[in-house]
């Protein structure tokens, strides 16, 4: 990073960008072509960090997934304009994190209601989620395991 002094590195900070972002953007590469894709997700931390996604069982990004599974990741909050008298005075402030990881499709039933709580806790504390078999069956889900991330604030 450039300016240093922007950079976050405590992870209970980096922590708690993701945990306040409402979408998390994908970068995917499909023979040195860029895709992105925004998504709901979860985040789950230990001894690896994870994020995990959900999918319905077809589309481009999976496709691309199983090609290449290395991929960048993005969350954005807090945006506030700041504006100048110049055109060029005008800043944005923001908090981000950026990250990378490898990506996997996950098959097996528990791990995949394991995932779907990570998600659904995100959004909602209610908890003690049921998952419908045949919907379970249709749904896709994602696990990135993050080899680095690393904020920052503007």
């Amino acid at each position: 990073m450039r300016k240093k002094e922007r950079e976050i590195t405590d992870i209970d900070e980096i922590s708690s960008i993701i945990s306040h972002a409402d979408v998390c953007r994908i970068a995917l590469s499909d023979n040195n072509i860029p895709y992105i894709v925004t998504m709901n997700f979860g985040f789950q931390t230990g001894s690896v960090n994870r994020l995990y996604f959900h999918s319905a069982v077809d589309g481009k990004k999976l496709e691309i997934i199983r090609r290449n599974n290395y991929v960048c990741f993005e969350f954005d909050i807090d945006h506030q304009l700041n504006p100048g008298e110049n055109a060029c005075d005008f800043g944005m402030s923001y908090r981000s994190v950026v990250g990378w990881g490898n990506i996997k499709i996950i098959t097996e039933e528990e791990e995949k209601k394991s995932g779907l709580d990570c998600i659904m806790s995100h959004y909602s504390y209610n908890g003690g989620f049921s998952y419908n078999k045949a919907v379970l069956n249709k749904t896709i889900v994602l696990r990135l395991d993050i080899s680095e991330m690393k904020g920052k604030k503007a």
